[in-house]
């Protein structure tokens, strides 16, 4: 198995601490979210930061470790209807993507988000006009995806724009009208859980299969917690809470070597989330 970590959810301070401690846990790949990873880095300044030294110093950090930067996170609302923030947050894209260009990254991740300027939740992120505009808002992004010649992928989240398998499918489609074949899937398969809908895990993941399972780059991993009478599951570490991982790992092992990096662990128990998984029967 490819397991890997978020950055941020490591011991260490320094890019070069965090990752020597996810390589001692025996992680090989890693999401790098730059602000939370990087001290002193602001995403507001993405496009003057990401420079080539930059670029030299986290591909070397990342080489010298025999591990890969399977994500190079970009969470950042594109569906926001201020226009002047969003030309600012399309700069910040495409410094991403060719700073995943110049370092090796897999993939340039993020979610949909919501139509609004506080990416909060709202009836309208389910509206077929909130659909229209995050695929015209990111038809810029992935075309510049190909143009770098990276992967650009999106995380569909239950409480986002898109937020099933079926709207998932639509954007994909939409955008690979431009992209040709450079915009894909992060599947977060938790994020698309909700306390009514938990117990349709696997069709959910048949369904992802099904509909878009060959672009598929990168698995997310966590496990969640149910509390009655909240509207969100409790996500937590993988082997600490609910989830049953036999579809999704079938899933994984049907696509040899895909990136699986981890979330919502901490650093005394990421590895057991790792070997949990690694000694999961299937």
């Amino acid at each position: 198995m490819n397991i890997g970590i978020r950055l941020h959810d490591t011991a260490g301070t320094a890019l070069e601490e965090r990752l020597d401690h996810a390589r001692a846990q025996g992680f090989s790949c890693a999401h790098l979210a730059m602000q939370k990873a990087i001290a002193g880095f602001r995403m507001d300044e993405a496009p003057a930061l990401l420079t080539e030294d930059l670029a030299v110093r986290v591909k070397t950090a990342f080489d010298s470790r025999g591990m890969t930067c399977a994500v190079l996170g970009c969470y950042l609302n594109l569906a926001t209807p201020d226009e002047e923030q969003y030309r600012r947050t399309l700069e910040i894209y495409f410094a991403h993507l060719r700073f995943a260009r110049l370092t090796g990254a897999l993939t340039v991740g993020t979610e949909t988000g919501a139509p609004n300027t506080g990416y909060r939740t709202e009836p309208a992120c389910r509206t077929e006009e909130a659909l229209a505009l995050i695929t015209r808002r990111m038809l810029p992004v992935a075309e510049r995806a190909k143009e770098e010649g990276v992967i650009f992928a999106f995380e569909p989240v239950c409480r986002h724009i898109i937020h099933t398998p079926e709207r998932a499918e639509r954007l994909l489609d939409a955008l690979d009208r431009v992209s040709d074949g450079h915009v894909r899937i992060i599947l977060d398969t938790v994020n698309l859980l909700t306390p009514a809908n938990r117990a349709q895990c696997d069709a959910i993941i048949d369904e992802c299969d099904r509909r878009f399972g060959d672009r598929v780059a990168v698995l997310h991993l966590k496990d969640y917690r149910f509390a009655e009478g909240e509207a969100d599951l409790r996500a937590c570490a993988c082997g600490t809470g609910e989830m049953d991982y036999h579809r999704l790992l079938r899933f994984a092992a049907a696509r040899p070597g895909i990136p699986m990096t981890l979330e919502n662990t901490k650093p005394d128990n990421a590895e057991a989330a790792r070997l949990f998984l690694e000694s999961y029967p299937v």
